[in-house]
């Protein structure tokens, strides 16, 4: 007689944990009087990286607009940066060092974009607790509006080795309602 399968299963090694789960953390939705800044505070240091996902869309009238950010409200000359991006007609590169914040790029579609337009983005803050290093952060950032847009690759790191508590996002002008922002602990990959 073949044993019954759930048994059979039940009865091996058990698999090791996911160690690359993500969890979320904090979660931020701009509500009907936009933001100027959005904060993610008392992060705990038990996860491996950071992930921050966001859509957003930008109150100013005719230019796309950015934003930067910063660790631990810290606002010294202590950070460096790379960017790359495109908007199908142009391109930009540029580096910035002794800079007084990270870059994570410009994605925010300006209020004459097409309609509910919201940029993307995807950004990395590795090794965020480790006291033993500068963190590093890298980003993906873009829109789409509908035959125009544009799309951002950057790369920035804060010189210190301080482990990372709170992050700060500061818009060039002010994110519109329903732009969101959430954080999440990863716990290795």
């Amino acid at each position: 007689m073949a044993p019954i399968l759930g048994i059979w299963a039940s009865s091996k090694a058990t698999v090791a944990a996911d160690t690359g789960a993500m969890f979320p953390l904090q979660v931020i939705t701009v509500g009907s009087a936009g933001a100027a800044s959005i904060d993610f505070t008392n992060i705990p240091n038990t996860y491996t990286h950071l992930q921050i996902r966001g859509i957003v869309r930008s109150s100013n009238a005719s230019s796309t607009a950015g934003f930067i950010m910063r660790a631990n409200g810290d606002s010294g000359s202590n950070y460096s940066a790379h960017n790359l991006g495109g908007s199908g007609s142009s391109t930009q590169a540029n580096a910035y060092v002794s800079n007084t914040y990270m870059y994570p790029g410009p994605a925010m579609p300006a209020a004459n974009a097409t309609a509910n337009v919201f940029g993307a983005m995807v950004i990395d803050i590795l090794d965020y607790a480790n006291t033993n290093k500068f963190k590093v952060m890298r980003s993906l950032s873009g829109f789409d509006g509908n035959g125009s847009g544009e799309i951002y690759l950057n790369s920035s790191a804060w010189r210190n080795t301080n482990a990372i508590t709170s992050l700060s996002l500061s818009f060039s002008s002010n994110c519109v309602q329903y732009s969101q922002f959430a954080i999440y602990g990863i716990k290795g990959a």
